[in-house]
């Protein structure tokens, strides 16, 4: 049994992670809207805060995933899980503090990898539940990419004979739609990842005998990243808005729409994905079937790079933090 101290500690920086991811995915769901004027900063904000809670609620899939593909959930100490949130944390606020669109997902996972290793060896991370996840994480932004595109294409093909403005004012309307789907898409998934974490720490302490989500962790979770995500994190906004490609109206809807159903299909999956690489991969996919010269490659690339080294980098950060912490308990 651990020490109340020691159980508290952890589902604290849980609920801060899920407040850092909040803040730092916040420009998923409604960057878009805003770079089109489809709705006003605050009210894009408020709307994304309202259906991340409501898609947070909406299942247990993918926590189930986080607490018990990476590593036996018994093996787990709250030491570990300290030093793998506490490194997912710092990369979460790195980034934003930079303005990169870093993913959140990548983060923990890297956190928890890198706690495990410091904690019990390279041996006991479960490397096949690992692939299996990081797979995920990958093919998604590629989906995200060829989707976005084909309803773009599909867009460009049924108004090709509208007006551009009339077609664009429809779809701004329409956006206000799709903001809410890819909020609710996104707390379905990334909320679920810390509601994961907190049930690993209460079964590893005993609290819990089965490996379910309580409900009161469910509305926690849920709750705190409502709450970051009412916080906006107008940097980010700024460079999925505007940085990678001019968005308009129809472009911005149909990365969107996008976005929402491949998040939420690899929720009812059970998959951990990256909502940050899907929506920005949408944004490309979409922005280069319009006009591929459009594209900021550059900063593409930077938000690429920025992916690559999350998982390395929270895992050194999260093996140094438990050199630290173990000292300390």
């Amino acid at each position: 049994m651990f020490s109340i101290t020691l159980v508290l500690i952890p589902i604290i920086l849980a609920l801060i992670f899920d407040f850092t991811n909040g803040f730092q995915d916040t420009a998923n769901a409604v960057a878009t809207s805003v770079a089109t004027q489809a709705l006003s900063p605050r009210m894009a904000v408020i709307l994304a805060a309202v259906f991340n809670f409501l898609g947070a609620l909406s299942g247990t899939a993918v926590a189930i995933t986080i607490g018990t593909s990476l590593v036996s959930p018994d093996l787990v100490t709250p030491i570990v899980i300290i030093a793998a949130l506490s490194a997912a944390i710092f990369w979460n606020t790195f980034t934003w503090y930079l303005g990169i669109p870093s993913s959140a997902s990548h983060a923990l996972i890297g956190g928890i990898v890198g706690g495990v290793i410091a904690g019990y060896g390279v041996t006991q991370v479960k490397w096949l539940g690992f692939v299996k996840i990081f797979a995920g994480l990958i093919i998604s932004p590629v989906v995200g990419f060829l989707v976005g595109g084909i309803f773009m294409a599909v867009f460009f093909w049924l108004f090709k004979n509208h007006s551009p403005l009339k077609t664009n004012n429809k779809f701004r309307k329409l956006q206000v739609l799709s903001a809410c789907m890819v909020a609710f898409a996104h707390g379905s998934n990334d909320a679920q990842k810390s509601m994961g974490i907190i049930t690993m720490v209460l079964f590893g302490a005993g609290i819990i005998t089965v490996f379910e989500v309580p409900l009161w962790v469910k509305v926690a979770c849920a709750s705190a990243m409502a709450l970051g995500t009412a916080q906006g994190g107008w940097r980010i906004i700024k460079t999925v808005g505007s940085k990678i490609f001019k968005i308009e109206p129809i472009n911005g809807f149909a990365s969107d729409f996008t976005s929402s159903i491949v998040i939420y299909s690899a929720t009812l999956l059970g998959a951990p994905v990256s909502t940050t690489h899907i929506v920005s991969s949408s944004i490309v996919g979409a922005g280069t079937v319009k006009r591929a010269k459009g594209v900021r490659w550059q900063v593409a690339i930077q938000i690429i790079a920025a992916w690559v080294i999350t998982i390395p980098s929270s895992a050194f950060v999260a093996i140094a933090m438990f050199e630290i912490i173990s000292k300390l308990f």
